[in-house]
């Protein structure tokens, strides 16, 4: 494993880094490949690297309209989770924990992937009884799952409202200890820097215009940069999903919300782990630099802007004053938006589009960036092979003609 010495690092530092080289080539793109992927986030990059380490798929150009990241990878709250009810979703989730969990070791780039744990609140007797029923089924998912009583969450999290007048007033919670948060960036950079060492190419600002259809198939894309032909493409492209199936000629069952999230001047360590009060709509944690992260639910009104409004902005920051009184001073730093494509059941589409040779990783809702190892993985399998994999093919697009759902949206609809 390559490594600097501190020396060195502060020696770089004094120099504006002109030492070291870049972390991945800006190749100019070429005219076909075997793989394209449409989406320079952090599924697609995953996809890169997933395809090249498992399948030995070399030849795969990543196109990305802005720059790596930019999207939803860069815009959102950096919970990473796996407390989901059913056993499709638990055992899907649970496998994106486990490849957190050895990631910085597999791509040679720590993604800062902090497990200090995840409480789900419970604020009166009838939500306890729920919540016991949500530890029962993640335990029987091979999950880890604890139960808390109100002293035991206390300890947890000493900063919570614990006043008996609280709206809400607190009861337990559920416990996931091998929840915690990661670095957006960190974990594109990672992805991308491993894909490209592969052999994998990286193409920023280029934007596809249009799908090639020929004999009902995908065999390529018209970019900004000019057609690209490939073998198949996948697409990953979160928010904008539907504006792509668009341009394919088919449909997919995901409406765009905006997702706002807020983070605050940094202060000192006061927050344990990741804090959810499912009643007021808003879960909190705190990052490595010591600002307060805090994010809400959806503003229900679609939208593909990347911004927030005021009442969202309201609901979500006066519960957080309800929920940590305590920090109701603190400054904010900056607030944000991200686009966010909602199925009817809260579960993600993988697999196929309908469009032979354009494979689908999309419609994760608010639970994106915890399962981009995973999202990766299975888009890889599925190019790779044509063929789903055990984990994504209770996910795929045809579960809304059958009526098979998976219905996650208890636990998908706020705790990001």
């Amino acid at each position: 494993m390559s490594h600097y010495s501190a020396w060195s690092v502060f020696l770089e530092g004094l120099r504006a880094g002109k030492g070291w080289g870049k972390a991945w080539r800006s190749p100019k793109p070429k005219s076909a490949y075997d793989v394209v992927i449409i989406g320079g986030g952090g599924h697609g990059l995953a996809t890169a690297y997933y395809l090249t380490k498992n399948h030995g798929v070399k030849n795969v150009a990543v196109l990305e309209k802005g720059w790596l990241g930019g999207g939803n990878t860069g815009r959102n709250t950096t919970a990473i989770r796996s407390n989901y009810f059913y056993p499709e979703s638990a055992a899907l989730y649970d496998k994106s924990v486990q490849l957190y969990e050895g990631l910085s070791r597999d791509l040679n780039y720590n993604v800062m992937f902090s497990q200090r744990g995840m409480i789900v609140c419970a604020h009166s007797e009838p939500e306890m009884e729920m919540a016991a029923r949500q530890c029962n089924a993640m335990q029987l998912n091979g999950v880890d799952a604890e139960m808390l009583d109100a002293d035991q969450v206390r300890r947890f999290e000493p900063a919570l409202n614990f006043s008996p007048s609280m709206r809400y007033p607190i009861h337990g919670a559920v416990l996931q200890k091998r929840a915690g948060t990661g670095r957006q960036d960190a974990v594109a950079w990672g992805f991308a820097r491993a894909a490209d060492a592969a052999g994998g190419d990286i193409i920023q600002n280029c934007e596809v215009t249009d799908l090639i259809i020929e004999g009902g198939r995908c065999t390529g894309v018209n970019t900004s940069a000019g057609e690209i032909k490939a073998g198949v493409v996948g697409a990953a492209v979160a928010g904008h999903s539907s504006v792509l199936a668009q341009m394919g000629g088919y449909e997919l069952p995901i409406t765009s919300y905006v997702l706002q999230a807020f983070v605050s001047e940094p202060i000192k360590p006061v927050l344990n782990g990741v804090t959810l009060c499912p009643p007021f709509g808003t879960y909190a944690s705190q990052s490595d630099k010591g600002g307060l992260v805090i994010g809400g639910g959806l503003d229900r009104v679609p939208s593909y802007g990347q911004r927030g409004n005021m009442p969202m902005q309201e609901a979500v920051l006066s519960a957080f004053c309800e929920m940590f009184p305590s920090l109701a001073k603190v400054k904010l730093l900056r607030h944000w938006g991200g686009i966010v494509d909602v199925t009817p059941d809260s579960s993600p589409i993988i697999g196929p589009s309908g469009v032979e040779g354009l494979y689908l990783n999309c419609g994760w809702g608010t639970g994106g960036f915890k399962a981009i190892p995973v999202g990766g993985y299975l888009l890889a399998y599925l190019l790779a092979t044509g063929s789903h994999h055990s984990l994504s093919r209770p996910f795929g697009l045809d579960r809304f003609e059958t009526g098979r759902l998976i219905d996650e949206a208890a636990s998908s609809g706020i705790a990001h």
